[in-house]
């Protein structure tokens, strides 16, 4: 069966963020703005994504 993707696009810059929030961003591959990721919807990445979920636009793949 294969996994599932979510989409996932920095649409807010990283500018004025926490250290930890942009090493988070890091952490899911998002370096510039308006970059889509395509990454597998697991529970950490979930988590990783609720700490910048202000920063980011998700969607399914």
């Amino acid at each position: 069966m294969a996994e599932k993707k979510i989409k996932i696009k920095m649409i807010r810059s990283a500018s004025g963020s926490t250290v930890r929030q942009r090493k988070t961003l890091l952490g899911l591959g998002l370096k510039k703005m308006n970059r889509p990721r395509i990454l597998n919807d697991t529970p950490a990445i979930r988590g990783m994504i609720a700490k910048v979920a202000h920063l980011l636009c998700v969607e399914h793949a």
